[in-house]
């Protein structure tokens, strides 16, 4: 059985291919950040938002999590893709319901998410009844009624799938898991299990607790800081402004990835003058062009030559304090990492052994040492057991809960970590559920729900008919696309709560709801006054977020308003949760969540202070590993070295600079020297001699499994400096080449980053379209 992806009404008709940037930002960020949002919003809408934009008074970005710090803000503290998330947020477009009276359900389906993104704005419910092909407009009530309806008839709540987006607000999480368990299901999947899972089963298990260790003062305090399977320059372009700070105390940055990227290579500042008019900042002192899964081999290179170094010179490598008061199995695993097989380590890297000794002579020079990461390393058969040994690394030399030093897993959506805070998890821990039924009087359901790719694979085999999204496009965001396409189309009813189109809202249930929510840019109103939201960042900081625009339509209710409707039109007259309170003020929210969540003590208080507060963590604040062994857990991870049958390539799937997650802004890849397309293939010009085929030829990349080959047609190869052996292309369009059962062990994270392709001549007919490739830097 062969599963290809749908063709999309993007062509690549117009594609130009020119030389990848060796610098991010500067002159053109600035440009294109303002440009976009002058087309979306306006003059007047685009001031009166991005000076807003992440100020202690403002509103938190909707695109990444990266943290503020508690310093001095600048009035302009966004980045360029953070100025496009505002822009098509804040967009003056709008969606109405003539627009769905002339396109049908079967029409939008094959449009892409870029064009269904430029549409604008949702503005009332709508709801496409089963037979229908069109959406029609629908009241709140009725909206609620039908949800209810259809939960009600179940057989039993674990039939009923509650998806949940990185963007909602700390209050809507809460609201939402609690009505959620509520109905009596743990089935609670999100965007993480399909990010960064892997880093918080590694995390759990090695410190005890499943987020990063530093703050952002930390990355500036570092002597050494590793940047291992990230783009920071487009996917969080604030990180550059921390590595420059960084660069300039002194410390020295080790870029590890597999393809070269602008914003690791020299940052030219927008801020700064020199970054405006000058050469800007060069960051990476080191590029380490590793093959992809080669993570593990690299840093189990590093910690042996650690070793040795302590062999040579007794006491002056190795933090003996440290190991022997703080850490938990430190012999088995220095057996084991003396047994490592340089040839193994050489063949799973791709790189030189005097590139990791060199590596290791930084690692020595440094007092403190910092490893960041993103999901060039979660999405990955062996993702757990590679960060397992980053914080291996770590542990020797005692750079974990010290100043300028730690892990680091960068996260993407800007509440991606509040939200699992709040509860949303379909693994909860004994702890919560306890604290849950103490404060609300109820039991909790124990039993374990479905992550993301066991709600699909539940909705595929009609275990569940039910699915409810609260934000995201999961559709675009999942592997597998086929399947889970079919698996939604199954369903009896999909909701999706949402401020823009995409194509959730046109692969659905036999019935299917749209209800149109707040954005973050919007005041949100409610009976008791105007409220604001709160959101975690990637470092465990905790701060409101305020919109100030008029809401996009009269018709839109917020996230908790939405949750708390459908609680009372589907519990009824709840004894045990007080849903008008909840809606009318989320200070009776944010009071519950004190009780329930450790760390929030003083909550409401705390919140209201300029900046927020900073969750407890303890290896950071207290060198404690609440671990199941009481200590930082040293562990052996096997190195199994990634070999492909001949002929065949490993991809990565990637985001354009013009896109986050899969919103997709435009059809530029500037740093990578893509204009107007998004089908393009990069392989190393070698990898394309050595079969044929040549820079420009049109392109299917097949994936081949046990249950048939995956195909995704018509794209253009691209010559490019990546590692040997290795190429990448875009997400969502290459979902389609990750089968459901191809996941992450332990986190059951798709591995999006390390697929098996082999290369064949596109079909006749696509080669016709004509590209110019054409030079510059």
């Amino acid at each position: 059985m062969t599963r290809k992806a749908p063709r999309e009404d993007v062509g690549d008709e117009r594609l130009e291919i020119g030389s990848p940037k060796t610098w991010a930002g500067g002159v053109p960020a600035v440009g294109h950040a303002l440009g976009t949002a002058y087309r979306q919003m306006g003059a007047g809408r685009t001031m009166l938002t991005l000076l807003r934009v992440n100020q202690k008074s403002g509103f938190d970005c909707p695109g990444c999590a990266w943290p503020e710090g508690d310093g001095h803000r600048s009035p302009a503290e966004f980045c360029e893709n953070g100025a496009k998330a505002v822009a098509e947020e804040a967009t003056v477009r709008r969606v109405t319901r003539d627009f769905f009276a002339e396109h049908p359900v079967d029409e939008l389906a094959r449009r892409s998410d870029y064009w269904l993104g430029q549409q604008g704005r949702l503005t009332e419910p709508m709801y496409k009844p089963a037979g229908s092909d069109h959406y029609e407009p629908i009241s709140w009530e009725d909206a609620f009624g039908v949800v209810a309806r259809e939960l009600r008839a179940l057989d039993h709540p674990g039939q009923a799938v509650f998806y949940t987006s990185g963007r909602t607000s700390n209050e809507a999480a809460f609201a939402y898991q609690l009505l959620v368990r509520r109905f009596g299901t743990n089935n609670l999947p999100d965007c993480s299990n399909m990010c960064h899972e892997s880093s918080g089963s590694a995390l759990t298990e090695t410190l005890g607790i499943g987020k990063g260790t530093v703050l952002l003062e930390d990355l500036h305090r570092a002597d050494l800081i590793f940047v291992v399977g990230q783009n920071p320059g487009t996917n969080h372009p604030r990180m550059l402004t921390a590595l420059e700070r960084a660069k300039r105390g002194g410390a020295r940055i080790v870029a590890v990835n597999p393809l070269p990227e602008a914003g690791l290579l020299r940052f030219r500042n927008p801020q700064r003058p020199s970054g405006l008019a000058g050469t800007g900042t060069a960051l990476s002192d080191r590029f380490l062009q590793i093959r992809l899964g080669g993570d593990l081999a690299l840093f189990q290179a590093l910690s042996l030559l650690l070793l040795e170094a302590e062999d040579a010179a007794p006491g002056t490598v190795v933090d003996r304090e440290f190991v022997e008061a703080h850490t938990h199995g430190f012999d088995a695993w220095d057996e084991h990492v003396r047994g490592l097989d340089w040839a193994e380590v050489l063949e799973a890297t791709g790189l030189t052994r005097a590139e990791i000794e060199e590596t290791a002579r930084d690692v020595l020079a440094a007092r403190s040492v910092v490893v960041c990461w993103a999901m060039g390393l979660t999405q990955h058969r062996k993702s757990v057991p590679t960060i397992r040994e980053i914080v291996n690394f770590l542990l020797l030399r005692g750079n974990v809960g010290r100043p300028g030093a730690g892990v680091c897993p960068v996260r993407g959506h800007s509440n991606v970590q509040g939200d699992r805070t709040m509860g949303i998890y379909e693994k909860p821990k004994r702890e919560f559920l306890d604290a849950l039924e103490k404060e609300f009087g109820f039991p909790p359901p124990r039993e374990h729900g479905h992550d993301t790719v066991e709600a699909i694979r539940a909705m595929r085999d009609g275990d569940a008919e039910v699915f409810f999204a609260m934000g995201g496009n999961f559709v675009s965001a999942t592997p597998d696309t086929a399947a889970t396409e079919a698996a939604l189309r199954r369903c009896r009813l999909t909701v999706q709560v949402s401020t823009k189109l995409n194509r959730s809202h046109a692969v659905c249930g036999e019935q299917a709801l749209i209800l149109p929510t707040l954005g973050r840019t919007e005041r949100d109103v409610q009976a008791g006054g105007e409220q604001f939201v709160t959101v975690e960042d990637s470092m465990g900081m905790v701060h409101a977020s305020r919109g100030r625009l008029r809401p996009a339509s009269d018709a839109l209710l917020s996230e908790v308003a939405i949750v708390c409707r459908l609680a009372r039109e589907l519990l009824g007259d709840d004894p045990h949760v007080p849903w008008a309170e909840f809606e009318a003020g989320y200070d009776a929210i944010r009071e519950r969540i004190e009780r329930v969540v450790p760390g929030f003590d003083d909550f409401n208080a705390r919140v209201r202070r300029p900046g927020g507060f900073a969750l407890p963590n303890a290896p950071r604040d207290e060198r404690r590993f609440p671990t199941a062994t009481g200590k930082a857990n040293f562990t052996v991870n096997t190195l199994e070295v990634l070999r492909v049958p001949r002929g065949r390539l490993v991809l990565q799937t990637i985001r354009s600079h013009d896109q986050y997650n899969t919103t997709i802004y435009g059809l530029d890849d500037r740093y990578r020297g893509i204009k107007n397309g998004r089908r393009v293939l990069f392989v190393h010009p070698d990898d394309l001699a050595e079969r044929g085929l040549a820079d420009g030829d049109m392109l299917d990349i097949v994936s081949e499994w046990p249950d048939g080959e995956r195909v995704a047609e018509g794209f253009r190869a691209v010559a490019y400096p990546t590692a040997r052996g290795c190429c990448a292309a875009y997400f969502p369009e290459t979902n389609v080449l990750v089968p459901l059962d191809s996941v992450a062990e332990t986190s059951n994270t798709p591995t999006s980053k390390s697929v098996v392709v082999r290369l064949r001549r596109a079909a006749e007919g696509a080669a016709e379209e004509t590209v110019s490739h054409r030079g510059g830097d």
